[in-house]
């Protein structure tokens, strides 16, 4: 284990190698499992205020399932989640060309809004668990990601280096700099 700051570091994030094959997983990672993707207390208060802007790219369904659910649910840990239509994938994702992507994400790449999407999903594969004063950062190991493992094995991207921007955004420039200097 790694510790930099208020968090506790899986190695598996430096050893394993990744990097997002999304034309061979088809987006997977927001379709599959059996709940929504997490939420942070104050990313709330955003997809709220921002969810008129980015509607417009939520399909049918999805925005059925919001109006049914709410923006969020809260599960039975007490655990901020995205609402899922008819208990499949996220609420917010729409298809482009059979690929499931975020419809805040494409609102965020056309400039309509500042927020790119939940910070759970933008560090996929590592998963967050927070305790009293630190976080756990772990990779989260899953089948649908299998092609993601081989191109990054191909092109020897450890999974820190290929979340260098989310983990940034997370923990800020100083945080990632330290991790960096750690492992080299």
């Amino acid at each position: 284990m790694i510790i930099i700051e208020n968090t506790l570091i899986s190695e598996n994030i430096v050893d394993k190698k990744f990097v997002c094959d999304i034309s061979k997983c088809k987006g997977e990672c927001c379709v599959a499992g059996d709940a929504g993707a997490p939420l942070e207390e104050e990313e709330i208060n955003i997809i709220e205020e921002l969810y008129p802007e980015f509607k417009q790219y939520i399909p049918v369904e999805g925005i059925e399932a919001i109006e049914k659910y709410g923006l969020f649910v809260v599960d039975d840990d007490n655990e901020f989640l995205t609402p899922l239509v008819d208990g499949k994938h996220c609420a917010y994702v729409y298809f482009e060309n059979d690929i499931a992507k975020c419809a805040i994400e494409k609102a965020y790449l056309e400039n309509k809004i500042s927020f790119r999407k939940p910070i759970s999903c933008h560090l996929y594969p590592v998963r967050i668990t927070k305790f009293k004063n630190i976080d756990a950062v772990n990779y989260h190991e899953w089948d649908v990601c299998k092609s993601a493992c081989q191109l990054g094995e191909k092109l020897n991207v450890p999974v820190y280096k290929f979340l260098k921007e989310p983990l940034t955004r997370k923990y800020g420039e100083k945080w990632f700099k330290n991790l960096d200097e750690y492992i080299y």
